[in-house]
């Protein structure tokens, strides 16, 4: 690579280096432990000083020097480092391998070398050589950005290091790729952070050390940027356990944002996908690229700073300047074009912004490119306002683009327009030109009123016709004169701005129009301007008969949705006669029932109905509902749903504003989660609920100019006004009564109506007077203070604490599973944490690495705590290899389908942690009948069936024959005393059963068959083997001579059950002894094929022969009984659990791999 030619000077610099080649002019170096096959100490500490470096600053392995004859200035042209003594020397290349750095000598001898020779001045050889070398670095540079950023050569490179590296399933994308250094504690290791889909991996080689660290997305608790001692500036990744730093990054504010895109992506898409859909491009996670998070960012941005739908996709963002006529100019700023508007925000916050719905143009058109209008184009909307753009790059596709997308607009949603009478736009009347056929905002003519008063109950006869507040208006305590000259002055006000910035969705929104806002909007033109600001009046317009069809729906269909809607719909505002009144109840009962038909993932939420009574009141019934769904799917996202992420996020984030501009409340106040839980409903409401209705009207002006913003700094505001209150507070209870008197006394001196009290007050019959606050002060207040916060703040902002909330819900769902497991189980809890830990992780490499499959359902939210992690039958096969200590080698597999089935009581092929921990407890931690009975409940049904998947195997026949008596090893005094004690065991056993359990069937041949199989798999490689192959042999063919025992007494009938039980004693201890040649298994399966199958119809044995039997055996008891440590497993499963799978991916056909990707 050729390097812009520089001074340097490098002492003592040929230490480093070895020189290979040299010529008058030109020196080519290697660094010195590079390529030397001894490995010598020289070189690696060499290496060591270079890998600790930062990329951007770590010396290559080969440069070439320029150097002057006769003069001290050298120049190294292919390298960039320094060299000996205190000569100056030229940096002009530096290679990577041997054959770059050729490459470029070569070029220089075939090129300069001989050229050199006719300057006669020793600085022209230098000038020339460094022009020469710039020139080349300039034609390399533009052939790059030919190229673009991608550079698939290295990014295929950086692919194959990283699946061979980290040996993950082709399933894992990798997105990107960077160099960096990992900080482990002082020391930086300096390596690649690779980015995938779903993990966060290092690699670095450091003085013969690798080192590899694999962070699941899932994993990370907190993501944020952060300093160091040594650094100002690093990204600090925190898990469950550790903490880790990374940087010395090339551009760190690209990295955070990829690597904060893709947690975000990746917890919300596996951990919160109860209400979360991901755009179209991120549907297939395994198509994820960096340029798709980059859009996705973009896009987010996009639709939070206008509001928009969530549906809506940014297509083109250019720089522009607009003609604004208010100012007289054109304002800088950027044009956003989508699929269905077009936005202009200037550069300067605030200065002025407009939104284009596309339904709302004409036309758009290409006017004459002079000097003073560069690149001009005109659009033009309903309302007879054009909107002129200047200085638009590459303005003939953009304009292409538009005119295609505003054909497909005006397609699906055809526009009628109103000629029928002629609109003036200066008188006071509020109009809205985006509403199909004569629909008009303000105060509504009579006689229209009346014309369409039949057609409008024809069409939904249920429909209240116009705002609840012009039917119930009541009178204030101010005389009427006054009341209507404040509220004149105000429309007086708010019409002067309309001839100026335009009355329709798309007029100019300037820092004006907010001190408007802030000063409260007249009730006359409240539920008008809160559609436009919210572009509700939009969807109005695009949806015509929609509400209707939902209300005749949705109307007496009886849920539990609508049981909980009508258990709230007394308590939405009682205060105000509109619910009072069976009018306005009615008119909430059906925008409540049709919304939660619109959104069953949402459905109904508590306050919704508060927030919706306020609707009501200034908005008709069908505006209402759009502002609602404005509200619950635009403007306060994942706000309303099972678990309230939405508002939990921006507590925490609430948090973090308190932190920033209120230290000293925060300092005082050590848990700030308090003023957070007190907060809630501050943002749950809009502070509807806990402020007089007057004065909360006012804050939902704001809320639907400004957004969740409003909200966020009024909030600041009132914790300001009451610091010196919340500071004295001694308790959390105390500080909610300072919070609570304050809001109940905010009052609206502008307010024409009576004041109506918040429901919800703590202290409506204060003794001594408390003085009263203005909101028009308080919003004030909460502007000038408070509203610096810009929505890429705020939207950074949820994106942090997003992560530190869903986290929080899962160490939630943790302790709940946990806590009911710890008291019926023996493991200790710490390694029920570790198993439920890998437990979920099985889950999510299935999400990660798999098509979903039917009988694995994706984590779901809204399910009990228990139920929200469960595995199937592959996914536990899996765990079962990793942490059972029952390892049967091939049969292991087996062996877990078997317990699988036991364990899937409800049949519906998915287990739960309890379920999962329960079975390993009396694996590790149960006493031998405990372990026993596990046995031989894993080998009659429901565990064994007949299509089990052992049943290759000789099923039907036996494995072992009773044609040899059995060995015993004792004298026949011994003998006799074991069969009192056997008999007297069984029927203790039998009594113990009768009064704990039902009875467990009897095990057939066939079972008992593979019982005896699993047995003789489990003692493979233990150190007893040959003790156990033995006793094992011996118990066998005893219980086989049990169960013609039992067979011939049941085929006479003649025997009493206290003669059976003689019988079955006998059978235990025949008077003979003999010798049992031959335990092999080999042999075993020999002697099985001369037992007669005709007798295995009436062939049984209970759990107490076996039991008992296996009790004879010592090395068997000692087999069970013996302690066995979980610890090592889990160890062993936490490094070993990622390969299993990676193993288990690989063995999948491929072409299976690459349809499912399809």
């Amino acid at each position: 690579m050729w390097l812009k030619p520089e001074e340097v000077l490098l002492k003592n610099a040929l230490k480093l280096w070895v020189t290979q080649k040299s010529s008058c002019y030109f020196i080519l170096q290697r660094r010195r432990g590079h390529g030397e096959g001894g490995g010598r100490l020289t070189g690696r500490l060499v290496g060591a000083l270079d890998a600790v470096l930062d990329s951007n600053a770590r010396v290559a392995p080969f440069r070439i020097l320029l150097q002057v004859p006769g003069s001290q200035v050298y120049s190294p042209i292919a390298c960039g480092e320094l060299l000996s003594g205190s000569d100056v020397y030229w940096a002009i290349a530096t290679g990577a391998t041997l054959e770059e750095i050729n490459q470029h000598w070569d070029w220089l001898e075939q090129n300069l070398l001989h050229t050199l020779s006719v300057f006669d001045n020793k600085d022209d050889i230098a000038s020339f050589v460094k022009g020469k070398v710039k020139a080349l670095i300039a034609e390399e540079t533009s052939s790059r950005l030919a190229e673009q950023e991608e550079e698939p050569e290295k990014f295929r490179e950086a692919l194959v290091k990283f699946e061979a590296r980290f040996s993950f399933p082709e399933a894992e994308k990798l997105v990107t790729y960077y160099s960096c250094c990992c900080w482990k504690g002082r020391v930086p290791r300096q390596g690649w952070l690779y980015l995938s889909i779903n993990h966060l991996c290092f690699y670095s080689f450091f003085l013969g050390k690798e080192l590899k660290l694999v962070v699941p997305w899932v994993d990370i608790q907190k993501l944020e940027r952060t300093s160091n001692v040594f650094l100002t500036d690093t990204i600090r990744i925190t898990t469950q356990n550790k903490e880790r730093d990374f940087s010395m990054f090339l551009n760190l504010d690209e990295v955070f944002k990829i690597m904060e895109q893709l947690a975000d992506v990746t917890l919300r898409r596996l951990l919160d996908n109860e209400v979360f859909d991901l755009d179209p491009d991120l549907q297939e996670p395994s198509q994820i690229t960096k340029r798709d998070l980059e859009a996705r960012a973009q896009n987010e941005f996009f639709r939070a700073f206008f509001r928009l739908p969530r549906q809506e996709r940014l297509h083109d963002v250019v720089d522009c300047s607009l003609w604004t006529p208010f100012s007289r100019c054109h304002t800088v700023g950027r044009m956003f074009a989508s699929d269905r508007y077009i936005c202009f925000a200037s550069k300067e916050d605030g200065c002025c912004n407009v939104i284009l719905p596309l339904r709302e143009v004409v036309s758009i058109e290409k006017m004459e490119d002079t000097s003073l209008l560069p690149n001009p184009i005109i659009i033009s909307i309903r309302s007879k306002m054009a909107f002129q753009f200047i200085e638009l790059k590459d303005r003939d596709n953009l304009v292409e683009s538009l005119l295609v997308r505003l054909k497909q607009v005006h397609a699906n949603h055809p526009v009628r327009y109103d000629t029928s009478r002629d609109e003036d736009l200066t008188s006071p009347v509020f109009h809205s030109t985006s509403m199909c056929s004569d629909h008009k905002f303000g105060d509504l003519e009579k006689v229209s009123s009346q014309n369409s008063e039949e057609s409008e109950k024809e069409k939904s006869p249920r429909l209240h016709p116009e705002a609840l507040i012009s039917v119930f208006q009541q009178a204030g305590s101010q005389s009427p004169d006054s009341r209507m000259s404040r509220e004149q002055i105000k429309i007086n006000l708010w019409n002067d701005h309309f001839v100026e910035y335009g009355r329709t969705v798309c007029m100019f929104r300037t820092e004006k129009i907010r001190k408007l806002v802030a000063m409260g909007i007249p009730e006359s033109l409240r539920g008008k301007l809160w559609l436009l600001f919210s572009d509700a009046v939009t969807d109005l317009a695009s949806h015509p008969g929609y509400y209707g069809n939902l209300v005749e729906e949705s109307m007496g269909k009886c849920c539990l949705v609508t049981e909980e809607i009508e258990r709230d719909l007394h308590r939405s505002l009682p205060e105000h006669p509109a619910f009072q009144n069976e009018t306005g109840i009615a008119a909430l009962r059906r925008v409540l029932t049709a919304y939660a038909h619109r959104n069953p993932k949402i459905g109904y939420c508590q306050s919704m109905n508060i927030l919706t009574s306020v609707l009501l009141l200034y908005a008709k019934e069908e505006e209402a509902f759009w502002l609602l769904v404005a509200v619950c799917e635009r403007m306060l996202p994942d706000y309303f749903n099972h678990r309230v992420i939405g508002a939990q996020v921006d507590q925490s984030v609430f948090e973090e504003l308190i932190k920033e501009h209120l230290p000293e409340l925060a300092e005082h106040m050590n848990d700030l989660s308090a003023l957070a839980s007190i907060s809630l409903s501050w943002f749950l409401t809009l502070f509807l609920s806990i402020m007089p209705l007057e004065s909360a009207v006012s804050v939902v002006d704001c809320f639907f100019y400004d957004g969740i913003k409003a909200i966020f700094q009024l909030g600041l505001a009132v914790l300001e006004a009451n610091a010196q209150g919340l500071c004295s507070s001694k308790d959390d209870g105390q500080a909610l009564m300072v919070l609570s008197r304050f809001l109940d006394h905010i009052k609206n001196e502008d307010s024409p109506g009576p004041p109506v009290g918040s429901h919800h007050a703590f202290f409506s019959d204060d003794q001594e007077p408390y003085p009263g606050t203005d909101i028009a002060d308080l919003i004030r207040d909460s502007y000038e203070k408070f509203g610096d916060q810009s929505v890429e703040q705020i939207e950074h902002l949820r994106c942090k604490h997003r992560i530190r909330v869903l986290q929080g819900h899962e160490d939630t769902t943790k302790q709940n599973v946990l806590r009911v497991v710890i008291p019926e189980v023996s493991i200790l809890p710490e390694d029920l944490e570790e198993l439920y830990d890998l437990f979920k992780r099985e889950h999510m490499m299935s999400c990660y690495w798999e098509q979903p499959r039917p009988m694995a359902p994706r984590h779901d939210p809204s399910r009990p705590y228990a139920e929200q992690y469960r595995i199937d039958a592959q996914q536990f096969a899996h765990l079962f290899q990793l942490v059972s200590p029952w390892t049967c080698g091939a049969h292991t597999e087996i062996l877990a389908e078997r317990t699988f089935r036991l364990l899937d009581d409800n049949m519906d092929h998915l287990i739960e942690f309890k379920a999962f921990v329960s079975c390993l407890d009396v694996m590790y931690n149960g006493e031998m009948n405990e372990k026993i009975k596990l046995l031989y409940r894993l080998h009659i049904p429901p565990a064994l069936t007949e299509n089990d998947r052992d049943s290759q195997s000789p099923l039907k026949n036996p494995l072992l024959s009773t044609s040899r008596p059995l060995v015993f090893g004792k004298s026949n005094g011994d003998a006799a005393d074991y069969q009192k004690q056997l008999k007297q065991m069984i029927k203790d056993l039998a009594k113990e059963k009768d009064k704990t359990e039902k009875e467990l069937p009897k095990m057939s041949q066939r079972e008992f068959i593979q019982f005896c199989k699993t047995l003789y798999s489990m003692f493979h490689e233990d150190p007893e083997e040959n003790d156990l192959y033995q006793a094992i042999a011996t118990v066998t063919t005893l219980l086989l001579q049990i169960g013609e025992v039992g067979q011939r007494s049941s085929s006479s009938g003649s025997c009493s059950q206290e003669g059976g039980e003689e019988l079955r004693a006998s059978a235990l201890f025949p008077e003979q002894d003999s010798v049992f040649a031959d335990t092999s298994p080999s042999k075993v399966a020999q002697d099985s094929q001369t037992f007669p199958e005709e007798a295995e119809g009436d062939w049984t044995v209970s759990l107490e022969h076996i039991l008992a039997s296996l009790l004879t055996e010592q090395s068997l008891v000692n087999f069970f009984e013996k302690p066995l440590d979980i610890k090592s497993k889990l160890e062993n499963a936490k490094i070993n659990q990622y390969s299993l799978k990676t193993l288990e991916m690989s063995r999948q056909p491929q072409p299976e791999l690459k349809l499912s990707n399809l």
